[in-house]
This record gives C-alpha cells, structure tokens and sequence, in this order.
C-alpha cells in the first residue's frame, strides 16, 4: 500500500509540472505548469487552423533570477524570467510565418495579461501540416513534445482531464482542520476569486509554521481561481487577508506564500 501511495504521489507531482513563479519577487506567489499550460492551451484555441501538440514552460536560460520575498513551496522555481516551448500542427490555407507570429503573440499575451507569468520569449516548433483549417485543442499535458497521432485531439482532451482530476482536489474551509490552519483556511477561502482550496499529493490547502529564532510565522496556501478572475490579482488578495489574520496571534513578523493549482483564466 505505501509504495502504490507513494508511485501515485510521484505520478501526481509529474502531472503538475513545474512551480512556476507568478509576479515578482515581491508577489510570494507561484502557479503550477499544469495550469498555466491549460490557460495557455485556451488562448492557442483561438488562433484559426493551429492544433496545438504539447507546451512546457520553463526558465529562460541565462535569465537572471531573484530571492523572493517569501520562503518558495518545496521545489518551486525562484523568480526569473520564462520561456514557452510549443510544438504544433498548422492548416496549409494559412501562411505559417503569420500563424506562428500570432501564435506567439497569444501565448505570450495570455502569459502575461491573464496570468501574470514574466515571459521573454516563445519557441515554436511545427510538426505537420493539414489541409483543412481546423481549431486548436489543449495541448496533451506538460511533458515534452510528442509525436502527433490521427487521434491526437481525443487523446489531448482525455489527458487534460485526467491530469486535473489527479493532480489537485477542491476542498472547502470547512473540510480544513481547526486551529491556526483551519481560521487561515476560512479566511481565504472567502477572498473574491478564490474557487476553492485545494490538497496537492494530499497535503492540507493551508500549512502554518511557527518558528522561535527569529520569532515569526509563515504560512503556505493552495488554492484555484474562480473565472472572471485574474490570478495572481487574487493572490495578492489572499496573503494581504491570511498575513492580517495571522498576525493576531502569531510570535512574529507572517510571510505568506500562494501556489495557485487551478485557474479558468
């Protein structure tokens, strides 16, 4: 039994890719890849005749990278700028250079204004043509490039939600534990566009800890967005509203820290 919990723990942290930076340094705040590259992949649908195949978003290589203000989630990628990778099919009634020129225009767009992700560049990379002007679909997950199958679209939208149904479950405040966690839990889950708390590789939506040199708390929390909302605007809301709450009783200064597991952005 562990080691299945543990074989589907690791399947769970694959499935959400990297933690990307969201914002700043300043910001406290990151986002998983899994949901950044489904934004993304509904930006992509609306350039006409590109069936997106994959998508990653990493580092910028040779980007400069900052200390943020807040202590990272585990594993989570400092701030520093971002590069988005995408490989994918375009229609033969379109000119490629301009359908690549607005496919990157939409992916970077869509990573800054509806996410709040700092991008310098998008590669792209096309791996077929088709005849028939077709409109895109998700790219299949956050691993790399695939080759493209007749059944790449059906295989695409089972994939996504396969992966959303394990990588992050919604919780409500009142499933969160009492105590320090379980008030912090209540207080933002009732911030505006927050959709729910949510339990990464089944951990708790909100995690305290309490440190006595130097005295001080931090406070870790998981959440998604609801839509209409922009995601790192909520989480900015969130950790102005935990760090006030927090700071009625905590042993010090509070740093609060938002990772950002589901967006409709």
């Amino acid at each position: 039994m562990q080691t299945e919990a543990w074989t589907q723990a690791v399947r769970r942290q694959f499935d959400l890719g990297r933690l990307l930076p969201l914002g700043g340094p300043a910001d406290g705040t990151w986002i998983t890849e899994q949901a950044a590259v489904q934004a993304l992949g509904r930006a992509a649908n609306e350039v006409p005749g590109v069936r997106l195949e994959s998508l990653r978003i990493g580092p910028a290589p040779l980007g400069p990278v900052s200390e943020p203000a807040v202590r990272p989630p585990a594993s989570a990628m400092p701030p520093g700028p971002l590069r988005i990778e995408a490989a994918f099919s375009a229609s033969l009634g379109q000119p490629l250079p301009e359908t690549a020129d607005l496919l990157r225009s939409r992916l970077l767009d869509a990573a800054a204004r509806r996410l709040g992700l700092t991008t310098v560049t998008a590669d792209l990379r096309i791996t077929d043509l088709h005849e028939v002007p077709q409109t895109g679909t998700k790219a299949r997950t956050v691993a790399s490039p695939v080759t493209p199958t007749p059944h790449s679209t059906a295989t695409a939208a089972s994939a996504a939600v396969a992966a959303a149904a394990r990588s992050s479950l919604a919780v409500t405040a009142a499933g969160s534990p009492r105590g320090p966690a379980g008030d912090l839990a209540d207080v933002a889950a009732g911030v505006p566009g927050v959709a729910g708390l949510t339990t990464v590789l089944g951990s708790r939506p909100v995690k305290t800890e309490d440190r006595a040199d130097p005295p001080g708390r931090r406070v870790e929390v998981h959440l998604a967005v609801a839509p209409g909302h922009h995601p790192l605007q909520v989480a900015r809301a969130v950790r102005a509203a935990v760090a006030g709450a927090a700071a009625t009783d905590a042993p010090g200064p509070v740093t609060v820290a938002v990772l950002v597991t589901e967006t409709a952005a």
